[in-house]
């Protein structure tokens, strides 16, 4: 790091002083240095640094090859079309841990070849390629990706796994990690709550305080998508398997964009995903990524002051303490210092540090109190964050733990006799012979009233059965009047059908579910009532199993993303302050 400091603040100075160390008098026409016109320059920069005139100099020389070599790639890519990449390769595939490393290819070849080029000439087997915190794809051309001369590509090993036969390899991609988890929180995303509570598990989305919020279906699938992908990479972050870790959060990125603004505005998943993956950077040594970095920890800064208030007065009114949620700024802070630092703007770094160096010791419990609380039975990760949310208050943090316990304790009994409930109307649905899947649903849009979800599958089976077709069941015109009230044609469609064609119901329902039905469940009407309806429970023994798997991944503890013990971090502090504190130098 320290070198990547001197190099941004030696390319400040050069570009404040438009010094081109690639022209004469630097650079001579057989590209030497010009050793008189060098020497000077470092002997004048260096107690602006204070550093030696000899590291300077060899900073600058290091610099001016650079730029010589950049201006041939740049000559080369206009005459030939021959792109230069950077790749940043993981820690143990790099032959010089300081050098880098960089490719030439045509942009206008797949990806797929030059996966093929790193493979060999790196010795990797299954690698996957990130170009500004985006995962590239292997059926696409680099130019089609955003590719161009001089990008930074990372590669990221996903398997260590030795040479396979064909069979062998494809079984092993069938079975990846990432596979497994997208496709076991596809299913749970899928489950609309109509199967037997105490044996299937199903998933819904909560706000700060546990209750379940109200979100549009394909946005709720997204979201869990999302959470899941996200819940797997830190899974994988505790275990340090970091390459594995930022591939399941860019995907978990890439779902997020799936969702509306206002929903993400409202939960703090966003935020924390995006601390998480330059957190991945810092520990891959990848922050060379500085404009991807510095992107996601500015949207990670917006998203907490959005989602909590700008002094957390929103966390506060809504939880009562904001102690807990500090552990987030911390983190925050302490990569925007490290960032500031590498891009060589130690005052910048040094604020920063010293608001991260101000949090962590309100952060770190006092040890002492720590046993008294788990004297009393709570477990270590309450005690901590009792502690944190209480500011070291002993008496109220105990206060504080013994109220959290009773809330999630009244939550589950909530949500156990919410679960009731619905099995009850769905059994009362099933008895007039509708199916517990069509039940489910029409509760679901009806929000759990049965009478409403009653005269919902009602107008539905009466619609089907009068009307054939689109046009002659819903009704051309109808469409076009809810689209000229502002309401896309696919909901316009289901809320038609679902109401038999009624443009006034159909207009009630979309507002029930803020314009957004999804055509899924109803790409057929709703089943008419049969006393032979089979069973809707279709999970397999291969689907029960991807699921058990990625439940694992998720926390029994609603907080457990806040339980930091703050190791890590404070091996980073330190090392930060000894690169801005350095003992003194002597210049020569």
């Amino acid at each position: 790091m320290a070198e990547q400091n001197m190099e941004a603040k030696l390319k400040n100075l050069l570009k404040q002083e438009r010094v081109q160390l690639w022209s004469p008098p630097y650079t001579d026409e057989d590209d030497q240095p010009g050793q008189t016109h060098m020497q000077e320059l470092a002997q004048r920069y260096a107690p602006l640094l204070c550093l030696s005139a000899t590291e300077v100099g060899g900073a600058l020389e290091s610099i001016r090859v650079q730029a010589v070599k950049r201006g041939k790639r740049n000559k080369t890519f206009r005459e030939t079309s021959v792109a230069t990449l950077e790749l940043l390769l993981p820690r143990d595939s790099r032959k010089d841990p300081k050098g880098r490393s960089f490719l030439q290819t045509r942009l206008d070849v797949p990806l797929q070849q030059l996966v093929h080029r790193i493979r060999e000439e790196f010795d990797l087997q299954h690698i996957k390629l990130i170009l500004n915190g985006r995962t590239l794809c292997t059926g696409q051309r680099l130019d089609e990706q955003g590719v161009k001369n001089h990008s930074k590509v990372m590669v990221l090993k996903v398997s260590d796994s030795e040479q396979m036969n064909k069979e062998e390899q494809e079984k092993k991609e069938r079975n990846e990690s990432l596979q497994r988890t997208q496709k076991g929180f596809q299913i749970l995303s899928d489950r609309d709550g109509s199967e037997d509570p105490e044996s299937v598990p199903y998933l819904e989305i909560a706000d700060q305080k546990g209750n379940p919020l109200k979100i549009p279906h394909h946005e709720k699938k997204a979201l869990i998508l999302a959470m899941g992908l996200h819940e797997r990479g830190r899974a994988l972050m505790k275990k340090q398997q970091y390459d594995s870790a930022l591939c399941h959060l860019l995907q978990a990125d890439e779902q997020f964009s799936k969702c509306g603004s206002t929903l993400l505005a409202s939960v703090d998943n966003f935020s924390v995903l995006q601390l998480d993956i330059v957190w991945c950077y810092r520990a891959l040594e990848a922050l060379g990524c500085l404009e991807d970095g510095r992107g996601r920890l500015q949207r990670a800064e917006d998203g907490f002051l959005r989602c909590y208030g700008e002094q957390q007065q929103r966390l506060l009114r809504i939880q009562g303490n904001s102690g807990r949620e500090d552990v987030l700024f911390l983190r925050l802070y302490l990569l925007q210092s490290l960032l500031s630092y590498i891009e060589g703007n130690d005052a910048q770094a040094r604020l920063q540090l010293s608001k991260v160096e101000s949090l962590y010791g309100r952060l770190c419990p006092d040890s002492e109190k720590m046993a008294q609380l788990m004297a009393l039975g709570f477990t270590e990760r309450e005690a901590r964050l009792g502690l944190r949310a209480c500011h070291g208050e002993l008496q109220e943090a105990a206060q504080y733990i013994s109220n959290r316990q009773q809330e999630r304790q009244e939550l589950k009994q909530r949500e156990r006799q919410k679960r009731r409930s619905r099995m009850e109307a769905i059994s009362t649905l099933t008895e007039l012979g509708y199916s517990r899947r069509d039940a489910a649903r029409a509760l679901q849009l009806a929000d759990g009233d049965v009478d409403r979800a009653y005269n919902i599958l009602l107008d539905s089976s009466q619609a089907a059965s009068s009307n054939n077709n689109l046009e002659e069941g819903v009704g051309l015109e109808n469409i076009d009047q809810l689209l000229y009230l502002g309401f896309q044609r696919d909901s316009s469609e289901t809320a038609l059908r679902l109401t038999g064609g009624d443009v006034q119901a159909a207009t009630q329902l979309l507002l029930d579910n803020q314009g957004v039905l999804s055509s899924e469940p109803l790409s057929q009407p709703l089943s008419s009532p049969s006393s032979e309806e089979p069973s809707t429970s279709s999970t397999t023994p291969e689907e029960s199993e991807l699921v058990n798997e990625v439940l694992e991944d998720i926390p029994r503890h609603e907080e457990e993303y806040l339980d930091v013990t703050l190791e890590e971090e404070a091996q980073l502090i330190a090392t930060l302050k000894a690169y801005l504190n350095p003992g003194p130098v002597l210049t020569m």
